[in-house]
């Protein structure tokens, strides 16, 4: 199924679900794939949508042509009517600023993030400044062997935009990071692999066949696949004193699989312990007790023995 007339983007995005695979593409490659404020929303809404939506197992999100993935945002054009105001409200007000960001790129960035399905950027071409941040907000990153990175932003004279200075920092580490964003170079996609990153780099003419492998084999999964990347993503941001230690069970009834989730709050533990017995999904809540009150615990029915955890 293909989807663009009820885009307020119009034929600048194509949305195409099928076996389970959320396929969105930019389409202006005459344009070097620029971000419209309608593409901008329009992708952030179709992210939304494909969360919740249970023939969606995975989003795949590329673009059109060979030049460009995508060059960031289009200053040119493209962008949403002002909100109506007073005849007498000044041209600029507090937090103008903090609202664009939060409701632009940032809104479309946190989509991605937060999809309880996996997403797969399929860089086909340069991604600079907001679209370099697209692709890195997506949990798998397929790169053409002929596409770039460029953190473009310190060549107009404006600070990281788009979550990049969060995602940037996680993926390369502080010192890369300040690299990159200080001297805007290029990125070639082998360096660009060498850091982290890109999961795979292939040819641009393979590009399409290894998106269409990786995407079937997640759609063909279960979608506790969501619960690991979100497990991924939370535990390098969970305080000390409250470790997340998660192999939840996530989605429809026939993706449930034996697991548990453990946490673990100054010492205090509260264990949750999914088991599948035939048609039935049974669920056993332990709460209390110290961390090696809990060492070895054997759950009836789940096959599954807690690992001892070290205090």
């Amino acid at each position: 199924m293909s989807d663009t007339t009820e885009s307020p983007a119009g034929d600048d995005l194509i949305r195409r679900i099928e076996g389970g695979i959320c396929w969105i593409t930019l389409n202006r490659p005459d344009a070097g794939n620029a971000m419209t404020q309608f593409m901008r929303d329009q992708i952030a809404a179709w992210v939304r949508d494909a969360s919740a939506d249970l023939f969606v197992r995975v989003v795949v999100i590329t673009a059109a042509g060979e030049k460009a993935f995508c060059s960031g945002a289009d200053l040119r054009g493209g962008r949403l009517p002002p909100r109506p105001k007073p005849d007498d409200a000044p041209d600029n007000v507090v937090g103008d600023g903090s609202r664009m960001i939060r409701d632009g790129w940032q809104a479309l960035v946190t989509s991605i993030l937060d999809c309880e399905k996996p997403v797969i950027a399929g860089v086909n071409g340069t991604a600079a400044g907001g679209g370099m941040h697209l692709a890195l907000a997506c949990d798998l990153v397929v790169m053409a062997e002929e596409a770039k990175f460029v953190e473009v932003f310190v060549r107009r004279g404006i600070a990281p935009d788009a979550g990049g200075a969060w995602i940037l920092t996680r993926l390369v580490g502080i010192q890369k990071a300040k690299e990159l964003f200080f001297f805007g170079d290029d990125v070639p996609a082998a360096e660009a692999y060498r850091i982290g990153l890109v999961n795979r780099l292939v040819p641009r003419a393979e590009l399409q066949t290894m998106l269409e492998e990786m995407a079937g084999r997640l759609a063909s999964g279960p979608v506790t696949l969501a619960a690991g990347a979100e497990f991924t993503i939370t535990t390098e941001d969970v305080p000390g004193s409250k470790v997340l230690a998660s192999t939840t069970y996530a989605g429809l009834p026939g993706d449930v699989q034996p697991g548990l989730r453990i946490l673990i709050d100054d010492g205090r533990v509260c264990l949750e312990v999914v088991a599948v017995d035939g048609p039935r999904v049974i669920t056993e809540v332990i709460e209390g007790g110290t961390i090696s009150d809990h060492k070895g615990i054997n759950v009836p029915g789940a096959a599954l023995s807690v690992p001892a955890m070290s205090e």
